[in-house]
């Protein structure tokens, strides 16, 4: 749906006839060249770009993953998985990418508390008792993109903000203060508003305050991902929204977001920059969630194999209300099938960690820290400038339902025989 509520339908793009591209893979293409008008013309027109065409400033990986991936969802059927092929993968020592999508079917719904049994022995095994703590850092609101889901998104009509550098120093000043020693920033995709050297700046400064500073901001190329390491980046986080191409299309309107696989190979392009690790997500709610949960762990699986120093972790986001947003018409994502995914993702990779975002209530994260998530956030504000008060505050992207603060949360964990833990990487 759009933005006012209609229904959309993705209009051919013009661009294939006007500008020579060359194959990429099955389903995509890349557009060889494009002077810089009609490239701007094209991002900031609704459906004025092709979903599955790279745009010439775009790095291509170009090594199947993509079509692997979509392949596979597209063969699944969770309406045929049985009790039967539920009862042989949970018997099974390893299980086989093949086999994910029984775990996710609604064949295994009633096998849960099994699944939760064997999440929690997982989590115990790779991860102890521990629980891992983090703050977002929003630096700016601003967007390129039309996600008709999202209160970014460039025509939401919210108040917009970014942080100066003496706004951002204080603002990581205070959330240290806090004691957080992990730091994930994030920005609207608007890479003009928001450019690499801005965000490698705020990296710059975090990483003199804190011992893990993530990042969660658009999509960039091998050399923005190398210059962000060098500026003190650790890891990238990518929701790539949905893995189902036809429902992406109708969703993403606008922007440089609207090209599917170039979000796809954001992790792979980060990891081939230096970064330590990477963090795979769809948003559950906006489509199919057990086609999109398969995808999104087959994808999360292929990279490890492909780059096994990486260190791989799922999260776990549902679909919220947001300023200035529609919400789609999607299928709605119950807490106990959001458990089933979450489960299932630990017992398919156990080394990968889990994180269960602020969108959740206060008792369903602290009930799935206790079975399989490694990291949980506190002292959550998704709005700019929310931590100190500044004069000039952006508005928040969604709404949150745990506003728990890190002692809180530190209190809560130590109640349920957790060990609260704020940095567990060892810079040497």
């Amino acid at each position: 749906m759009s933005a006012a509520g209609e229904k959309v339908v993705a209009a051919a793009p013009a661009q294939a006839a006007e500008f020579e591209a060359v194959p990429v893979g099955k389903r995509c293409r890349r557009i060889l060249s494009m002077d810089e008008e009609a490239m701007n013309r094209a991002i900031h027109t609704d459906f004025g770009l092709d979903p599955m065409t790279f745009l010439p400033d775009m790095d291509v990986l170009d090594n199947g993953m993509f079509d692997r991936v979509l392949d596979a969802v597209e063969a699944y059927d969770p309406g045929a998985v049985t009790a039967a092929d539920v009862r042989r993968v949970l018997d099974a020592d390893v299980v086989e990418p093949a086999d994910f999508g029984v775990l996710v079917a609604p064949a295994a719904a009633p096998f849960l508390e099994e699944m939760a049994e064997r999440a929690r022995a997982e989590r115990v095994r790779w991860f102890g008792t521990n629980i891992q703590f983090f703050t977002p850092l929003y630096l700016a609101n601003y967007c390129e993109n039309r996600c008709v889901y999202c209160g970014f998104n460039c025509e939401s009509g919210i108040h917009r903000a970014r942080l100066n550098e003496e706004q951002t120093i204080a603002e990581l000043d205070a959330i240290a203060a806090t004691g957080q020693e992990e730091i994930l920033l994030l920005t609207g995709e608007d890479p003009v508003t928001s450019d690499v050297d801005y965000i490698a700046r705020a990296c710059e400064l975090a990483a003199e305050r804190f011992k893990n500073v993530g990042i969660e901001v658009y999509p960039a190329n091998v050399a923005d991902y190398a210059r962000l390491r060098e500026a003190g980046a650790d890891f990238v986080t990518v929701f790539q929204e949905t893995y189902d191409p036809s429902r992406y299309a109708k969703l993403h309107v606008r922007g440089r977001k609207r090209i599917m696989p170039y979000r796809f190979e954001a992790q792979e392009r980060a990891l081939k920059g230096g970064m330590r690790g990477v963090a795979f997500a769809p948003l559950l709610g906006l489509s199919e969630f057990r086609h999109d949960a398969l995808a999104c762990a087959l994808h999360a699986y292929y990279v490890s194999r492909a780059y096994p120093h990486a260190e791989i972790s799922f999260s776990c986001p549902r679909l919220r209300p947001a300023p200035g947003a529609v919400t789609p018409n999607g299928p709605h994502v119950t807490e106990a099938q959001l458990l089933q995914v979450i489960c299932a993702y630990r017992i398919f990779m156990p080394f990968a960690g889990i994180t269960v975002s602020s969108r959740e209530s206060a008792r369903f994260r602290d009930h799935v820290a206790t079975i399989t998530a490694t990291k949980v956030s506190a002292g959550v504000s998704t709005g700019i400038g929310e931590h100190t008060h500044q004069e000039e505050e952006g508005d928040d992207q969604f709404e949150i339902d745990d506003s728990r603060t890190l002692a809180q949360m530190c209190k809560a964990m130590r109640g349920m025989g957790l060990e609260p833990v704020m940095n567990d990487h060892v810079l040497v």
